[in-house]
């Protein structure tokens, strides 16, 4: 970081980046630039161009030329003479909502601190990152207002937060504290946002920039299915290897706002944070509020290598603990083999199976606890029931693990039906509204973490079990939005922070028993994807992806969620097929061959396929086990989009660039069709590949010319050829 006390300037590069700030004339801060890394200099004041707009510009008294309302500014509020949308709001004792805040101060340290009770990027040395923290104050107020910005040594990313103090005496509320704002020259930009609903998560959606307000928000006490805390800004005609494009990261798990505001001059604001809809967090004197963390990746080489790059930071410096950089078990679960129909002996059927058939690891999922015979009774309760499982858990674990095979179990401690010992014991512990009806969702209702008596609660129930148990492995789901959203713990005043303080319960509910028991693997599951975000990445290195499990669908699925999130991260299951989200009939190929490129699993009963079946699995388990660590560790590249037509192709290369798998993928057949290659990425010109042990090509002409994909489709079949069909696939294995 370069500070130039003479311009008040402050420029952020690592050699990829810049990030350029400086102190306006009113004394808060203004954005000059952020890009591509340019050469430093004594002043950037040229970028700051101020000039009297007639009419309807409001100035500031003694100086025609300056107005807030045509400043590309750094942390915004709104009403003196800028009229966008703020990063900041604080409603007064007197009414007011006026507030301005002046620079101080700043210091630079390296590395990076934590954010307490908050899930955020970390660095394992001083030497990784910088941190810039600017102090501004509203002196009227009392308040501080800290800006954090981190930037990484080896990486083209910027994390950003914020923290605001309240040294005054007066009781202050909160109604708007965005992780960043970010001000651009320019609204030349297309905005990429990942949206769908249930079984359909992280479809790709493009949109050019207009005059206006485009956003992507959640406002159901959860990251959400519809959309995601990820969104991109590109230049038109980026693809995958050129042009410019930004990409906005929330690391949080409840509601957000991604908001890309363009005003009548076409200077674009984008903002990231806790969204404003409902929220009121009271500042009393002495206390504080700390933002999420927000990221910002810059490119200029495409899609592909800003995806990379949140790869790396996410997979390396989110994802925490003792399976941050293990390749992950391949695990059977019974849920939908079983559903709530199981015995402890005819699990253990399913694991002998699978244990066959090369799986290391058994999860049992919903249905072995409480009076859990259905859907209607027993969350809550996190103890065995006996007249399924009379050993409890830990006999059926031991027998898992006297099988070879590792043990893992289900859980959903943030919710509670009122068929429960618990929802009897404190039916207040719930969220609910005075007066009002509740609503439920999967006959089930939301506990209110935002107490801690109910947090602790659940912890000590789970940590029995982890405790007492052989359990290597932990599938944590949350099955529904919040409704009548009340605290019955919390005063009139402060309602509006139920959402946010529900959030920190959840992490430090995570956090307690990720820290107590950290052999465990912990999957973040949300009804399939409805919370999968980087939050959740901090305390559970993996999430289930979506409960579609269709081996078409899931290209989507996975092809959406690769642009933020790494393969590492991405739950991905072999299921039965007619599939049971759209009774579809897929190739068991073709499901393994999509299921590959992430955490590999099945979600079946082993025993119900044919003996040619299980050899396919065999050989599906063994494929996994010898190339799961390039696959969930190397460099993914995607090539064909499933958003643009009938072929989906991607690749991932271990790092030494000496192996790499091409997933290939069809959803329709052909007749008489054309002949097809891909171009691949990633791969070393100067070396010469073997595709599948046969033919052998340099990487140059694989990467220029393309990787022949034609199948029996183009022209009559051949003796000896594989007949094409629907839904067809092929994985390329190229070794140099």
């Amino acid at each position: 970081m370069i500070y130039h006390e003479s311009t008040q300037t402050f420029h952020l590069t690592n050699g990829q980046i810049s990030y350029l700030m400086k102190v306006l004339p009113d004394e808060s801060l203004g954005q000059l630039y952020f890009g591509r890394a340019i050469r430093d200099r004594e002043s950037f004041d040229h970028l700051l161009e101020l000039h009297h707009r007639p009419m309807s510009a409001c100035v500031f008294e003694g100086n025609k030329l300056f107005s807030l309302e045509h400043c590309k500014q750094e942390y915004p509020v709104y009403g003196t003479s800028d009229f966008r949308h703020p990063a900041v709001a604080l409603i007064q004792p007197n009414g007011s909502r006026i507030v301005s805040f002046v620079y101080r101060s700043h210091t630079v340290s390296p590395g990076k601190p934590a954010l307490p009770g908050l899930p955020a990027t970390y660095c394992e040395a001083d030497s990784e990152a910088e941190t810039l923290t600017l102090h501004l104050e509203d002196k009227v107020l009392n308040v501080s207002l800290f800006l954090s910005y981190t930037l990484f040594t080896s990486l083209p990313a910027l994390a950003r937060s914020v923290r605001l103090e309240n040294h005054g005496s007066q009781e202050l509320h909160l109604t708007t504290a965005m992780s960043l704002s970010l001000d651009l020259p320019d609204s030349d930009y297309e905005f990429l946002h990942f949206s769908g609903a249930w079984s359909r998560e992280r479809y790709l959606k493009v949109r050019p920039l207009e005059q206006g307000i485009q956003s992507v928000e959640s406002t159901r006490g959860h990251s959400s299915h519809n959309h995601n805390p990820f969104v991109m800004l590109r230049r038109p005609g980026t693809d995958e290897d050129r042009g410019e494009v930004m990409g906005f990261s929330l690391i949080y798990s409840g509601n957000f706002l991604a908001q890309a505001e363009v005003d009548s001059w076409d200077t674009t604001r984008v903002t990231l944070g806790i969204n404003p809809f409902h929220f009121d967090w009271k500042l009393s004197p002495g206390e504080s509020f700390q933002t999420p963390e927000g990221v910002i990746v810059y490119s200029n080489q495409g899609m592909g290598a800003m995806s990379r790059t949140f790869h790396t930071l996410y997979r390396t410096r989110l994802a925490r603990g003792e399976w941050r950089d293990r390749p992950r078990p391949i695990l059977i679960n019974n849920w939908e083999a079983t559903y709530f129909d199981f015995t402890e002996d005819k699990l253990v059927s399913i694991a002998q199976a699978a244990k066959e058939d090369g799986v290391e690891l058994f999860v049992l999922d919903d249905g072995w606890f409480g009076a859990r015979c259905s859907d209607c009774a027993g969350l809550g309760d996190w103890s065995a029931n006996q007249e399924r499982l009379p050993g409890g858990i830990s006999r059926l674990a031991d027998r898992i693990e006297a099988l070879g095979m590792k043990f893992g179990l289900w859980f959903e401690p943030e919710m509670v039906n009122r068929d429960s010992d618990l929802f009897r014991a404190h039916p207040d512990w719930i969220l609910q509204t005075p007066d009002r009806r509740v609503s439920h969702g999967r006959n089930q209702f939301v506990l209110d973490f935002s107490r801690g008596e109910v947090v602790d609660c659940i912890y000590s129930q789970m940590a029995e079990i982890l405790s007492q148990a052989k359990v290597s492995y932990v599938k944590w789901d949350m099955n529904r939005s919040m409704t009548e959203v009340y605290s019955a713990a919390l005063p009139p005043d402060r309602q509006g922070e139920v959402m946010h303080r529900y959030m920190l319960g959840v992490y430090d509910l995570y956090d307690r028993l990720t820290r107590r028991f950290p052999h465990v693997l912990f999957e973040s599951c949300a009804s399939g994807g409805g919370r999968f975000d980087p939050g959740m990445l901090y305390y559970a290195p993996q999430g289930w992806a979506s409960d579609d499990s269709d081996g078409v669908e899931r290209q989507k699925i996975q092809y959406g969620t690769s642009f933020c999130y790494p393969l590492s991260s991405i739950g991905a299951h072999v299921s039965a097929v007619p599939n049971h989200q759209i009774n579809r009939l897929t190739p068991l190929s073709t499901r393994a061959n999509t299921a590959v490129f992430g955490t590999f699993g099945y979600e079946l009963d082993l025993n119900s396929l044919t003996s040619e079946e299980r050899a396919q699995v065999r050989e599906q388990i063994a494929f996994m086990k010898e190339y799961r660590q390039v696959i969930q560790f190397g460099d993914f590249y995607r090539l064909l989009s499933p958003f643009e037509g009938n072929f989906t192709a991607w690749m991932v290369v271990s790092p030494d660039r000496r192996t790499a798998l091409v997933g290939w993928y069809k959803a329709l057949n052909e007749v008489n069709g054309p002949y097809r290659r891909v171009r691949l990425r990633g791969l070393d010109p100067e070396l010469c590949y073997t595709v599948d042990g046969g033919s052998a090509h340099y990487g140059d002409e694989l990467m220029e010319v393309g990787l022949c994909t034609t199948d029996s489709a183009a022209g009559e079949r051949q003796p000896g050829q594989a007949a094409a069909q629907d839904f067809d696939s092929h994985i390329f294995v190229l070794r140099a």
